[in-house]
């Protein structure tokens, strides 16, 4: 097998050629990307109703987290709740809601600055009435692959793998191509779309996606090419990665289902080391090209839903490791993408947001460098772009004397370097007034920093009550890494039960603040404690 783990020739010249003309931005699979994806979704939201008006509501949190491209569900309208069996393409009216709520929630988010990525779902097909009367846009029989199960098929043969749950598209007629194009350029990009999400991908030859991607010019393209990973045979799964992307002309980038499969073992199984391939490179598909691969831990297919247990289930990281996954796509190469009920549904907002501030702090990249440092049984261990550590795994490690501990978990550390005079920590002092503290309780700080405990309450920072009385001010100076933004809240806590301060009008609803640089200090006064 000739391995082509490097840039094809014509990719490269499109990916430069796109980057050299004025007025044309590269595409986020084109260049060094800091783009995050969103999926806005999982496999139960068309049940829950007015989806598109929750992915409305969720535009500023959104931006606050970091996000920049939100991956939509199907749009069309389809025979199926989950929208994977598209029946009439032009209608944009689907279990998620109308079209006007899904334009609504598209300009929201535009208006966070955040791009919007269309599920694309063009491999199948099904009738409107029937297995193949296809309307709006009208196919006749020609649309449908000489291999499918209908009877009345005649078309020609598939250019990829057959979906029995509906019928397969010929991608070789006309007539299904400009269609399709039209759908691509004028009705989804009508409404606000700017990115494609291609489904199914192995279905049909990679060159019609890279024809349907010209259709609408995104600045964002990713294909779903799921197989079968042999752990004996790694190389020959990301090559099937590869050549989607040559295929494509390099204008569209892949999930990297490699790395997926090597992080289920890994996290389930103990076994770190499968992360490190024989060259010394991450093992997945961003071993050989990070710049056209995108990155995630779970998906509406392959994880839960809602909770752990709950939804598609076909190929989970283990639900109690899920942050380890994170921990290490979001401080490695490729485009990371993280899961919606992750954030809004498992309450693991702040440490995915800690990981994602310390990403972008530091300008990591879809290509930036990885130095393995050590990958085995019970640790991987890496130096992302000489500025930022990690470890994931039970077995301990930490990068030594010149950085500074950013954020951590269960079975997993980040770090960052100190510039060079620099400091690792500067004090800040909190003080909050009339708490109203019974007896056997005391006050905490808990955030998203180890030293505030990690929104755990029982790990958080206590202070000391300054006097007696409901009236009292409790105080305390924290030690937390300079230059840092911060999110916390004032927790009472007596052991076992904590009472939480209310919510505060930022956009986290959490308190927020950045520490002093290296040589300073802060004071934050958080006023009077309010339920």
């Amino acid at each position: 097998m000739t391995l082509k783990h490097t840039p094809s020739a014509c990719a490269l010249a499109l990916s430069l050629a796109l980057a050299a003309q004025p007025g044309l931005a590269a595409t986020e699979q084109s260049k060094a990307s800091t783009a995050i994806l969103f999926q806005g979704f999982h496999w139960n939201s068309a049940a829950a109703g007015g989806w598109y008006g929750t992915l409305q509501g969720r535009a500023a949190d959104l931006k606050d987290l970091g996000i920049t491209h939100v991956w939509f569900p199907p749009p069309s309208d389809a025979a199926s709740t989950e929208g994977y069996l598209p029946r009439q393409l032009n209608k944009l009216d689907s279990s998620y809601g109308s079209e006007a709520q899904l334009t609504a929630a598209i300009s929201a988010l535009s208006a966070q600055g955040i791009q919007s990525v269309a599920d694309v779902v063009i491999n199948h097909r099904v009738g409107s009435t029937n297995w193949a009367d296809f309307t709006n846009p009208t196919w006749g029989c020609q649309a449908v692959t000489s291999g499918d199960e209908w009877s009345g098929r005649c078309g020609n043969a598939d250019s990829g793998d057959g979906y029995a749950a509906a019928r397969d598209l010929d991608h070789s007629q006309a007539t299904v191509q400009n269609d399709i194009k039209t759908w691509l350029s004028s009705r989804l990009y009508g409404v606000g779309f700017r990115g494609i999400r291609f489904d199914y991908s192995k279905g049909y030859a990679p060159s019609y996606a890279g024809l349907y991607h010209d259709a609408m010019n995104p600045g964002f393209c990713v294909g779903e090419i799921w197989t079968n990973l042999d752990f004996n045979n790694v190389d020959a799964h990301r090559q099937l990665l590869m050549n989607y992307v040559d295929g494509t002309g390099g204008k569209c980038a892949a999930f990297d289902f490699t790395t997926k499969g090597l992080l289920n073992q890994a996290l389930s199984a103990n076994e770190y080391g499968r992360l490190r391939d024989g060259s010394g490179k991450p093992a997945g598909g961003i071993g050989w090209w990070a710049q056209k691969m995108v990155t995630f831990v779970d998906n509406h297919d392959t994880g839960p839903s809602q909770s752990c247990g709950v939804g598609q289930n076909h190929w989970p990281v283990p639900c109690g490791k899920v942050m380890q996954g994170y921990a290490y796509v979001l401080t490695h190469p490729g485009v990371p993408s993280v899961y919606y009920p992750h954030v809004y549904d498992w309450s693991l907002r702040a440490p995915i947001k800690a990981l994602i501030d310390v990403r972008r702090e530091q300008g990591l990249t879809s290509t930036s460098a990885v130095a393995i440092q050590r990958a085995e049984n019970g640790l991987y261990a890496a130096i992302v772009d000489g500025k930022v550590a990690m470890k994931i795994g039970p077995t301990d490690w930490n990068p030594g004397s010149g950085w500074t501990l950013r954020t951590s978990g269960d079975q997993y550390a980040v770090w960052t370097k100190n510039a060079g005079g620099g400091c690792s920590t500067v004090p800040v002092t909190f003080s909050i007034a009339n708490a109203a503290t019974t007896s056997g309780q005391n006050l905490y700080v808990v955030g998203n920093q180890t030293a505030l405990g990690n929104w755990t309450p029982a790990s958080g920072f206590a202070l000391t009550i300054q006097g007696s009385g409901a009236n009292a001010t409790w105080s305390g100076s924290a030690n937390l890494p300079p230059s840092t933004a911060i999110q916390y809240k004032f927790v009472k806590w007596n052991g076992s039960t904590a009472v939480w301060e209310s919510n505060q009008a930022t956009a986290s609803g959490n308190r927020e603040a950045t520490t002093a640089a290296c040589g300073s200090s802060s004071t934050l006064n958080g006023g009077n404690f309010k339920f």
